[in-house]
């Protein structure tokens, strides 16, 4: 009930027009976590009249104008101004105190790699599609004369690539009608009774009673077989390149779009580890058609391509200062994903530790296959395995109690998102690094040295045999 009346309050911020919307307006998972914390914060400070004050709080939900709403939106906002200022900076790399030099948490990396058994029916790809498998997608392809299920409202529709004869369309169906979220189940509480409908968050309505609440001007679908994505472009393995060495990982993040090819790759950010520098952050133009840049959640606007600048490999790693109106840095455009794609392996050869939350996305998106993965999904694994996950919001605000995508339907940073599943490897090297000690492990001159049998010492008391590996960069 308190989500529901405070869905009903955001909805009315919907309606202001002026500026402080963009600040008044709560994103859904913020909204899941304001109920979360604010009954959470009941239960430890008063249970034994924690039914009591929930009651007299979702009357005052339900007898609350907009008005009212905006007075308590403003003091919560003044009470997290100096949060929500950090929360917009990734927070500093060594706010985690890992008792490893920056080599030595590299050379940790090998063993938090993702084993990659059983992770192909994830949608991770280990193995590129054989020319027979490309074959047989493009005979179904053209079978299907471009007909396709629309991701969002579950239509069927028919898309158009280089756009219909005669009148230019790109999509049959017209306009697409749907719920942005995914439907939650509200919590149950003590006085309730009997079954509750699920609700959608974006609308605060039941499941089933409408057929949304968001229009869009086209259908839109994504491809997620393996072969049909190798259609539209080849996946690649990660070359070798003996003359590249670096002591550093890369930690990156896709943004995509949907067009007349399915989703495909619009922007691409990559940052080194553990240091959090930028190393590559470019908007991508995509093979097909734009349908919808899915700027709620891409954080692309048809602006970012209007005002990017043409990639200069010379200005790799920096941003044009010149913002311009949006006070955005205006991005760098790259011609295709395969381009983008080949920038990021400038950065990386097999071994090179390469890290993401929720990998399979960003690597599908640019078709890469790289056996050198840390997937922060599987670091930090959901109790009910997958393919249910912890959301990368929601591990950061749990372990740094920070607050990331917070742009609501301004879309996410990819540059943040980057940063932040790379501080979340930091910390498991930390805590790996802390039991490893416990155990015995001790670093000595940038060598790793296991647990000593008992009694076995040499010289400076290190491990007889030499039994020591030496902690480099890979």
């Amino acid at each position: 009930m308190l989500y529901e009346h405070m869905v009903r309050l955001n909805n009315e911020v919907k309606s202001i027009l002026d500026d402080s919307r963009a600040a008044l307006e709560l994103s859904d998972q913020e909204m899941i976590t304001e109920v979360l914390e604010e009954e959470e914060k009941v239960a430890k400070e008063k249970p034994s009249v924690y039914s009591n004050i929930l009651k007299l709080r979702i009357v005052a939900l339900k007898k609350m104008k907009l008005e009212g709403w905006k007075k308590e939106r403003l003091k919560q906002i003044a009470k997290h101004a100096p949060d929500e200022m950090l929360s917009s900076v990734s927070k500093p790399s060594n706010a985690i105190e890992t008792g490893l030099s920056p080599a030595e948490e590299v050379a940790m990396l090998p063993r938090l790699f993702a084993k990659q058994e059983g992770l192909a029916k994830f949608g991770y790809v280990p193995v590129a599609a054989s020319d027979a498998d490309v074959e047989q997608a493009r005979k179904g392809v053209e079978a299907s004369q471009g007909w396709e299920q629309c991701d969002r409202c579950k239509s069927r529709f028919q898309v158009f690539p280089g756009r219909r004869p005669g009148d230019g369309a790109l999509t049959s169906g017209g306009h697409c009608t749907y719920h942005y979220a995914r439907p939650l189940r509200p919590t149950k509480e003590k006085a309730d009774t009997g079954h509750k409908e699920s609700i959608y968050p974006c609308c605060s309505q039941p499941v089933g009673s409408s057929i949304g609440c968001t229009t869009a001007d086209s259908h839109v679908f994504k491809v997620s077989d393996v072969k049909r994505l190798a259609l539209v472009m080849p996946f690649k393995k990660t070359p070798v390149q003996a003359y590249k060495k670096s002591d550093k990982a890369v930690c990156f993040d896709c943004e995509m779009g949907y067009t007349t090819l399915g989703m495909e790759l619009i922007r691409l950010t990559a940052t080194s580890w553990p240091d959090g520098d930028e190393l590559l952050d470019v908007l991508v133009r995509p093979m097909g058609e734009i349908l919808d840049l899915n700027s709620r959640f891409s954080g692309i606007r048809p602006e970012h391509y209007n005002n990017a600048i043409p990639y200069d490999a010379s200005s790799q790693g920096s941003s044009n200062p010149e913002a311009g109106e949006a006070l955005e840095p205006r991005l760098r455009l790259v011609g295709s994903p395969s381009t983008a794609r080949d920038l990021l392996l400038q950065h990386l050869h097999p071994t090179t530790p390469l890290i993401a939350h929720a990998a399979e996305n960003d690597l599908n998106a640019i078709r890469l296959i790289h056996p050198s993965l840390i997937d922060t999904v599987l670091l930090y694994p959901h109790p009910r395995g997958l393919p249910i996950r912890h959301g990368l919001k929601m591990l950061t605000k749990r372990h740094f109690d920070r607050n990331i995508q917070m742009g609501g339907a301004r879309g996410h940073d990819s540059k943040e998102d980057a940063r932040a599943a790379g501080e979340l490897v930091r910390l498991k090297v930390a805590e790996m690094w802390k039991g490893m000690r416990r155990e015995g492990w001790r670093v000595e001159d940038g060598v790793l040295f296991p647990p000593l049998p008992t009694g076995a010492t040499g010289k400076g008391g290190k491990a007889v045999g030499g039994g020591g590996a030496r902690l480099e960069g890979v």
